[in-house]
């Protein structure tokens, strides 16, 4: 089918602003440049609200460990926006749809989209693609004609980004946009990685290390599952009270543990060891605290931070022949096209039942999550 736009811009290339990096930790520079319009299977988004992730952070520092990202490069890929034009083939969305471009793939055919195992897709293969999926191609100009790259197929730090039709999920306008752009990675990671990869039941304890904005969602999708314990563990003591508003029951601050280790005061708080853990930071250290933290037996914890150094983590494995087990996960085990839908719509309820939402501290590196009251 042949998408015909009413779009003025349809078809043509357009001029508009960008944050660009061109050296890795150096800061990004605003330009303006060029954004090609769709090919087939592609949209063109008019970017309404985008934010900062912290995995944005991490490959703009580039460690040479992680995938190299080829230069200059558009960063950002937690964001919703407006279809301003659609290539051939599209029919999942039209012009003037509210959308969430997602990192993560769901192209809903191929056999890990079909199985109920993961959330993985394999559409396209496997691995890092630094534009866009399909051909392999830049949609973004310098002016003078030079490529510009796409970063996790999103590049949301711009006015206008192209996306494969895989990575966007339309979603409703009585969300505000605020909320939505969040939707589209953070708050969706964690509260799908206590939902569904770790699957939190009631009573169950759990401990969560890093209470930046991935972290608070755990604690969010662990207080739905109604968790009897939730234990925050970070450096800044200040997390505390910020960590009470999304369900956090008790908080350790590794730096006043004195001559115990963080393991060892999680297994006196919970009778043997946390019925899950998350980890949401990114250090193999930390990851191996949060295992050592589980319960023997059945102990499970998750892994949901790209480790800042690429170093491999490194496990007992006596502990493991315990029954502990170990999982990482990607947007939270969450199948965008589905689970997404779910999340925006149970926000939406709760505005209906209680009009009692409210965002963080806009001063707290959490700022912006939302709280499912």
């Amino acid at each position: 089918m042949n998408n015909k736009s009413a779009s003025p811009k349809a078809g043509k290339v357009i001029r508009c602003k960008a944050a660009i990096c061109r050296i890795p930790g150096k800061p990004l520079v605003i330009e303006e440049i060029e954004v090609e319009p769709p090919k087939a299977w592609e949209i063109r988004i008019k970017i309404l609200c985008t934010s900062l992730c912290h995995s944005d952070v991490t490959f703009w520092k580039s460690s040479t460990d992680l995938p190299k990202l080829p230069l200059p490069v558009i960063f950002g890929h937690e964001a919703v926006g407006v279809v301003e034009s659609v290539g051939e083939y599209v029919e999942e969305v039209k012009e003037r749809d509210l959308v969430l471009p997602i990192f993560h793939r769901d192209c809903g055919e191929c056999r890990d989209c079909k199985s109920s195992k993961s959330n993985t897709c394999s559409k396209f293969g496997r691995g890092y693609r630094p534009n866009m999926p399909r051909d392999g191609t830049s949609r973004f100009r310098e002016l003078k004609g030079d490529v510009i790259h796409h970063f996790l197929n999103i590049s949301s730090f711009t006015e206008y980004s192209v996306v494969d039709i895989t990575h966007v999920v339309k979603i409703t306008p009585h969300i505000p946009l605020g909320i939505a752009c969040l939707l589209s990675c953070g708050v969706s990671t964690g509260v799908g990685a206590a939902w569904k990869v770790a699957g939190v039941e009631v009573g169950s304890t759990v401990a969560i290390f890093g209470l930046g904005a991935v972290g608070l969602a755990v604690a969010e999708g662990a207080r739905l599952n109604r968790a009897s314990k939730i234990i925050g563990v970070d450096i800044n003591p200040e997390k505390f009270e910020i960590g009470k508003k999304f369900g956090i029951t008790d908080f350790i601050n590794p730096a006043t543990c004195g001559d115990k280790t963080v393991s060892q005061v999680i297994k006196e708080m919970t009778d043997g060891g946390a019925d899950y853990c998350f980890e949401c930071i990114g250090l193999t250290s930390v990851m191996n605290d949060a295992f050592n933290s589980s319960r023997e037996g059945w102990g499970k914890t998750v892994i949901l931070g790209v480790e800042m150094h690429g170093s491999p983590i490194s496990l007992n494995s006596i502990e493991i022949l315990k029954g502990r087990s170990v999982c990482g996960t990607y947007f939270g085990g969450l199948k965008p096209r589905s689970d997404i839908a779910t999340l925006a719509q149970k926000y939406l309820d709760k505005v209906h039942l209680r009009s009692s939402f409210h965002l963080c501290d806009p001063n707290s590196d959490s700022a912006g999550l939302l709280v499912f009251l």
